[in-house]
């Protein structure tokens, strides 16, 4: 198997990564076989994931321009994954030009590449941390010079906490980064679910099953559970609703219909 020039080393490019099956549905470039091998599998049962993930990744952008309209402009993007068109700091430089960026991610290709593209930009940083340990996250020295964690700040968990079974406690990781964050401050987020999807449950689970095999298990939540947690946090309007459905910038009629799979929603700390 041959390892490309951008892999770092120590890599082992034989077991499959979340981040970069994620860059592989959105059309990116730093996968390896191994990712596309289990992208094309999961996609068997649910061939509408890329569609799924540009609805992501559409969510994401008018989420960030609504926090700049809010008066926030600092914002930590925790499971960031592998840098594509329009990440979080394009998006909020553009409306914002001083905005400040912190990602986070626990994969090494996705730190990598993420250091390489904002190399010089001192605005942004990466650190490579996992968000089942929020402390390691927020005493980081990048995370503590880049971010005033007593302003508000933009926490974005994009289709990351489905990727965390409740024996990770992820309620107990987001309340520890909720608390450490300032009053007014915005949760945005967005969950897998078995709600939305085309298709029927069994079908669907087959692509679940894809993700158990690489060991990266893939949480289906009810809208119920997935409003847990945005505990501690006021839901904005229009609610937890399915991505297309948050403050769509044209008529929402004619979107794929795989793009309504699962929920989106943003809050505002009190």
């Amino acid at each position: 198997m041959e390892r490309p020039a951008w892999a770092p080393p120590g890599i082992d490019i034989s077991v499959p990564s979340v981040s970069r099956i994620y860059d592989f549905y959105l059309g990116g470039s730093h996968n390896f076989e191994v990712d596309r091998q289990a992208a094309r599998r999961a996609m068997e049962f649910l061939p509408g994931l890329p569609k799924i993930m540009q609805a992501n990744r559409a969510f994401m952008r008018r989420a960030v321009r609504h926090a700049v309209d809010e008066g926030v402009t600092q914002f930590l993007d925790i499971g960031s994954g592998i840098p594509t068109f329009g990440n979080v700091h394009e998006v909020a430089r553009a409306a914002c030009p001083d905005a400040r960026v912190v990602y986070v991610d626990h994969d090494p290709v996705a730190v990598a590449h993420s250091e390489a593209v904002l190399e010089g930009d001192e605005l942004t940083g990466v650190v490579s941390a996992d968000l089942r340990k929020p402390q390691d996250i927020l005493t980081s020295p990048t995370t503590t010079a880049l971010l005033d964690l007593g302003k508000p700040v933009a926490l974005l968990l994009v289709a990351v906490l489905h990727f965390l079974p409740d024996d990770d406690e992820p309620h107990r990781a987001l309340a520890e980064l909720r608390d450490a964050l300032a009053p007014g401050s915005l949760l945005v987020l967005t969950h897998a679910s078995y709600e939305g999807i085309p298709l029927p449950q069994e079908r669907a689970s087959g692509t679940v099953g894809v993700y158990n095999d690489i060991r990266s298990p893939l949480i289906m939540r009810t809208r119920d559970e997935v409003t847990r947690f945005f505990d501690g946090f006021e839901i904005v309007e229009p609610g937890l609703v399915a991505m297309p459905e948050w403050r769509p910038e044209n008529p929402v009629d004619q979107e794929d219909p795989y793009a309504f799979s699962g929920f989106a929603g943003v809050g505002r700390k009190a």
